[in-house]
């Protein structure tokens, strides 16, 4: 039994509470993206750098703070800096808007032409980032580091194996929980959400029942904004800042996105999760929990190297667009 108890603890600290940490941060940045494909039916491919946009908006405002002795107690920071960081990244999504994208709804360009044009902001997006904070990595986390520690859990359980919650995660959850609740909320029940929802079903019914097109389009930016400025600072938190990271982001967020069915806010949620334990567990080494059950294997026990981690994003990505294009909660198809 003991032993029993000590390989859940070692899956609990290795898979289960970092899937469960990752997912929520992909769930909120696929959050964005579906928001945008079902509102404004194009998949923006500049959501990544968005993140990495907003977040290190956020960091200088937590290194100044931080440099004028303001802290937030046990708590990162970052937080306190956060809401400067979405305000940043909502002026930023409102500006990209007006100068690129509103120009291609007057034209009533093609679907394929926004992607395009959003593939371009990308890369401007990525490059402000890279000049203004650099290409290295950057970690911005202070405040308490654990909640529960490796050794405060052996003394407390006389187990062999401690489990350690980290304070980022535990904030990771909280936050997506309380930002997916007021988002559904916002949705289903304000003025505005239901409006979107109109928008994003009939567009031209819509617009017949007096809708205000520039007012959807507007909000629709600020939400992806904040969405995608939580998810980026909530991940630099958990582990840290690097502009190419959140570049490589992109693909499991958007593999999240399809997995669910892109256009459906519950869809986005269930892909991050299916996407963030589909790469934990299928890259962990599972040696140490197999010899707490009774095994003596060999080698790691390990099915793909970490490497290959973004690849079991694109793998489960081509998968369902063979096999379910519409996905779990059959959203449109690209």
């Amino acid at each position: 039994m003991i032993d029993f108890l000590n390989a859940l603890v070692v899956f609990a600290n290795f898979v289960f509470i970092p899937g469960l940490a990752y997912g929520a941060q992909l769930a909120l940045g696929a959050l964005g993206v579906t928001l945008i494909y079902g509102i404004l039916r194009f998949s923006n491919f500049a959501h990544g750098d968005l993140m990495a946009f907003g977040t290190m908006i956020t960091i200088l405002v937590t290194w100044w703070l931080t440099g004028m002795g303001v802290s937030f107690g046990p708590m990162p920071t970052a937080l306190l800096a956060l809401p400067i960081g979405i305000l940043g990244a909502v002026a930023m999504a409102l500006l990209i808007d007006r100068l690129v994208f509103r120009f291609y709804r007057t034209q009533k360009s093609a679907g394929i032409v926004f992607v395009m044009a959003s593939v371009g902001v990308m890369f401007v997006l990525n490059g402000i980032v890279r000049l203004v904070i650099g290409p290295n990595e950057q970690r911005f986390a202070d405040g308490e580091r654990f909640l529960v520690t490796v050794r405060g859990f052996r003394e407390w359980s006389g187990l062999a194996e401690g489990l350690a919650i980290r304070l980022p995660v535990v904030i990771t959850l909280v936050v997506a929980v309380i930002v997916v609740a007021a988002l559904f909320w916002f949705l289903q029940y304000s003025r505005t959400g239901k409006a979107m929802r109109a928008y994003s079903d009939n567009e031209d019914l819509a617009l017949l029942s007096g809708i205000n097109p520039d007012r959807v389009v507007a909000v629709t930016w600020i939400i992806a904004a904040a969405l995608a400025t939580i998810a980026g600072v909530l991940y630099g938190l958990d582990k840290s800042f690097r502009p190419f990271t959140y570049f490589q982001l992109l693909l499991p967020i958007f593999a999240a996105a399809i997995v669910g069915g892109i256009g459906q806010p519950l869809g986005a949620i269930a892909g991050g999760f299916v996407i963030a334990f589909s790469e934990v567990t299928l890259t962990y080494a599972y040696k140490r929990v197999l010899e707490y059950l009774g095994f003596e294997p060999a080698g790691l026990v390990q099915l793909l190297s970490t490497e290959y981690k973004f690849a079991i994003s694109f793998v489960i990505l081509v998968l369902v667009l063979l096999i379910r294009p519409t996905g779990i909660f059959k959203g449109r198809v690209l």
